[in-house]
């Protein structure tokens, strides 16, 4: 599964959020999500643990507590999927610009040869 595909759930893109900030244990960033959402922190463990699995968070022991914290890489090809939608985005969007700009120079055009 890819990290987009993992981060279409909410409850998962609120983790992300919440460990863009830094480095957290999981019981903190439990309390947030269960309050947040109404789920228990068991359905939070297992969104950490599709997120891990899928490589976006890892996690280390530091005594008891486990500490996530986001993978840098897997930011990095998110980063590069959205900067191919900007792109197709962006041309289609240039291409608008330029019909409307046309659009707009026909009319008045017309209007000048109207007797």
């Amino acid at each position: 599964m890819s990290a987009l595909d993992v981060l279409g759930d909410p409850v998962r893109r609120r983790v992300l959020e919440l460990l863009a900030a830094g480095d957290q244990p999981a019981g903190e960033v439990s309390a947030v999500v269960e309050q947040e959402f109404g789920i228990s922190q068991p359905a939070v463990a297992r969104h950490l643990r599709v997120l891990r699995e899928a490589g976006v968070v890892t996690r280390r022991s530091e005594g008891a507590r486990r500490i996530y914290g986001l993978d840098g890489s897997v930011i990095d090809e998110l980063q590069s999927v959205v900067d191919r939608y900007r792109r197709l985005w962006a041309q289609r969007l240039d291409a608008l610009d330029t019909e409307i700009a046309r659009g707009v120079h026909e009319r008045r055009a017309a209007e000048r040869e109207e007797p």
